[in-house]
């Protein structure tokens, strides 16, 4: 059951402290900074290290499509939703702490350890997200899921600022860093690791999960979760309303990640922002998204997520058009920050009508479908990203796939009935 007494509030911080954590990850390395020293610095050259760049987030994507739902079974059934939580924190962890090492030419060691650290990553929210049913009450769902998100921004801003300050901007770099080696570059991974192991914490402590009686042995354990996975999903398929919804977003959402992973890439690459550059976008960019994920947050409460997800669709649809378009710098930060004002609320609304749609002891297995729905397709804007920057030797007309992904997933959600899935998820 939600957690809607006054002293749920620390739960209900700390869960959202995860995402201040967590999000660092995301900024610093999936989207601003590694994204861009990986394709200038490791790799032979821009176009090359776009396109392996491309490779390395379609692989990490297809391991989390197939991991998730078997390993989100495994947890309701087991009870081991904030122990696998735990696990998945602590690999992405490490490996973060290994991207250090990779420097110039080291590409596919590089691209190895990003790919662990990803897939962690990508299945610890896969049990972090489950947890947002238990402890926020119905009627406001959509503003805690966009404290989340919110929070997170600001964790990723205040983590790109530190990364700025203490490693890229001063010359000679501080803590005896070697600017031969980038070393100046590859010390953010260390700042990521340390505030995802510190600002989790209050998760682990917090948050509690509901305990199971007698989880049955490792091996009973798969079992009993393969037959599962296989009734689940016949019973998300008749929740009609949570698969309409797991389908369009494995259409918008492929564009979201296609942002993500290319944002700072496309501004090195296409309008020649230096690495500093870059950092001082990320964090416009945060400010704009966090603000945008709070705000869109009573939006979704009051005219909820379906309503909340298609006008970010259509902004964020403007947006790329414009970043494709122009050949302004001032026009291009216009565009970013649009994105970033809107990809946050989209974030926030999928997770909290999914949310409304889940019954109660099944938040793992329909958040594991969640996340299979945000990866199955995901390698596609990457991919054709990639594949079409190397054809025209032009990353514009690459990330011109984004656009058809917003426009399909937008016309696919106009099939969704956010009150009848309400209804059957029992929830009311």
């Amino acid at each position: 059951m939600a957690q809607d007494s006054p002293t749920a509030k620390s739960p209900v911080w700390a869960w959202s402290l995860y995402d201040f954590a967590n999000s660092a990850f995301t900024t610093l390395i999936v989207t601003f900074v590694y994204a861009a020293f990986f394709a200038k610095g490791i790799a032979s050259d821009e176009n090359v290290g776009t396109d392996l760049w491309s490779t390395g987030i379609t692989v990490s994507a297809l391991i989390v499509a197939f991991l998730s739902p078997f390993v989100g079974a495994m947890a309701d059934r087991g009870g081991y939703r904030k122990r696998f939580l735990a696990i998945a924190t602590f690999i992405c962890i490490a490996a973060t702490v290994v991207l250090f090492f990779p420097q110039k030419g080291d590409v596919y060691f590089a691209m190895t350890v990003f790919i662990i650290a990803n897939v962690a990553f990508e299945m610890a929210n896969v049990f972090y997200n489950a947890f947002l049913p238990d402890i926020a009450p119905l009627e406001k769902i959509g503003r805690i899921s966009g404290y989340g998100w919110a929070l997170g921004y600001v964790g990723g801003l205040l983590c790109l600022v530190a990364g700025l300050v203490l490693f890229v901007q001063p010359d000679p770099p501080l803590f005896g860093l070697d600017a031969s080696t980038d070393a100046q570059f590859r010390a953010t991974n260390l700042l990521v690791a340390f505030w995802f192991a510190v600002f989790s914490l209050p998760m682990f402590f917090f948050v509690k999960d509901e305990p199971v009686l007698n989880p049955p042995p490792l091996r009973q354990l798969i079992g009993e979760a393969r037959e599962d996975l296989a009734r689940i999903f016949g019973e998300v398929k008749k929740f009609r309303q949570v698969f309409r919804l797991l389908v369009a977003r494995l259409v918008y959402n492929d564009g979201l990640i296609t942002i993500f992973g290319f944002g700072g890439l496309y501004a090195s690459v296409v309008f020649d922002f230096t690495l500093d550059e870059v950092i001082v976008f990320g964090i416009a960019l945060n400010l704009a998204a966090g603000f945008g994920a709070w705000v869109m947050g009573f939006v979704d409460d009051k005219w909820g997520g379906k309503t909340t997800i298609l006008i970010s669709l259509v902004g964020l649809i403007a947006a790329t058009f414009l970043a494709v378009l122009t050949r302004s710098v001032f026009w291009f930060w216009v565009a970013g920050i649009g994105v970033g004002l809107l990809a946050g609320p989209n974030q926030a609304a999928s997770r909290s009508l999914l949310a409304r749609f889940t019954p109660e002891n099944h938040e793992n297995e329909f958040f594991g479908f969640f996340a299979f729905s945000g990866k199955f397709t995901a390698f596609m804007g990457p991919f054709f990203l990639g594949k079409l920057t190397l054809l025209f030797d032009n990353m514009r007309i690459g990330i011109v796939v984004v656009v058809l992904l917003f426009i399909v997933g937008g016309i696919l959600l106009l099939r969704v009935d956010e009150q009848e899935g309400i209804e059957a998820s029992g929830r009311t």
